[in-house]
């Protein structure tokens, strides 16, 4: 294994990388600002992250990431070049790279996303399922013959599967995640209280009083954005209650994808999930009370994982070695990688 090589999770709200050596090492907003005259970029990662909703008519910032896949395609490879430089800049031979995937995406939005990491000049690009790499990530032994329901729920995807000896057993992809409750959270302020705010501040609102079963005692917050009649800046106070009802909403599409994959998976595995119940990954997974939400659905354990927002990229760190799979004959013939390109 070469000790330069990397593991990167293009996610839609971050991008994370690791190397085996230091382990993750960047981790910033898949954000990007620029010039929407020249298409000039301004900057990227936390520093354009501060500009959402500060940014002028002539400056444009904006997630070229979306639902894990790429919706422009020249500001991600800006992005994935200058993220990347500042980890091999000094390298004088190119790394390979481990890239962690939505579970079910088109042919053609996986070759975009590799070849957007080919043009950064890497050596050589392996592709891994997040479901899978989120499981390793998650300390679970995906080679041992016993099931694993994993739910992997992120900014803008959430990927549900039940893993099997280093594969998928069953496997959904949902085209929803925490900016889901986010634009919900907009259109209820909007709605309720006439008041305009950004996304940046319904995610601020999400993460300081969003939950799935209530707290113990209510919280509130002061929120401030513009008023719709007069257009003048406004405060208002939204309660932890208000932001539950709205994320039980959201959320509950996840409950019957559960019940989905629980009908199609097969008996053995059943009884596997009974007793070690479901792992939870990605950033939602922390928001307040969401194992139990689930866990109240389908009388099963629901286990929050160690940093769930590092799981993915963890877990495609740790794959690295099965790069070399094929070539040495110590590694067993189950490999969770998917073709290399």
């Amino acid at each position: 294994m070469f000790n330069k090589d990397l593991a990167i999770d293009l996610g839609t709200s971050n991008i994370r990388i690791y190397t085996p050596n230091k382990g993750v090492i960047f981790n910033e907003p898949a954000v990007v600002a620029y010039d929407s005259y020249t298409d000039k970029v301004i900057s990227m990662g936390q520093p354009a992250y501060k500009m959402l909703g500060r940014n002028s008519k002539r400056l444009t910032v904006d997630y070229p990431l979306v639902r894990g896949v790429i919706s422009d395609f020249f500001m991600t490879e800006q992005l994935v070049h200058s993220f990347f430089k500042k980890v091999y800049s000094n390298m004088v031979v190119m790394p390979r790279v481990v890239v962690c995937i939505p579970g079910e995406i088109t042919e053609v939005e996986k070759r975009a996303l590799v070849n957007t990491i080919s043009s950064a000049g890497m050596r050589k690009v392996c592709l891994i399922e997040n479901p899978i790499s989120s499981a390793i990530g998650a300390g679970i032994d995906i080679f041992s013959p016993t099931g694993s329901f994993v739910i992997d729920i992120g900014a803008g995807v959430t990927d549900l599967a039940v893993i099997s000896l280093s594969d998928v057993s069953t496997m959904r992809t949902l085209k929803f995640g925490g900016i889901d409750i986010d634009n919900a959270i907009i259109k209820y302020v909007r709605r309720k209280y006439g008041l305009i705010i950004g996304l940046p501040t319904a995610e601020y609102i999400k993460n300081t009083i969003g939950c799935l079963i209530p707290f113990e005692k209510k919280k509130v917050i002061d929120v401030k954005g513009k008023d719709m009649p007069t257009g003048i800046p406004k405060k208002i106070t939204l309660t932890s209650e208000e932001i539950c009802s709205i994320c039980i909403e959201q959320t509950s599409v996840i409950l019957k994808v559960i019940h989905e994959i629980l009908e199609t998976t097969s008996p053995e595995l059943l009884a596997d999930i009974h007793t070690y119940g479901i792992t939870l990954t990605g950033g939602l997974s922390q928001l307040y009370g969401i194992d139990k939400f689930i866990s109240n659905d389908t009388s099963l354990a629901v286990n929050l994982a160690p940093d769930p927002q590092l799981c993915g990229v963890l877990g495609a760190g740790d794959a690295i070695k099965f790069m070399d799979a094929n070539k040495d004959k110590d590694f067993t013939s189950l490999n969770p990688l998917l073709v290399e390109y």
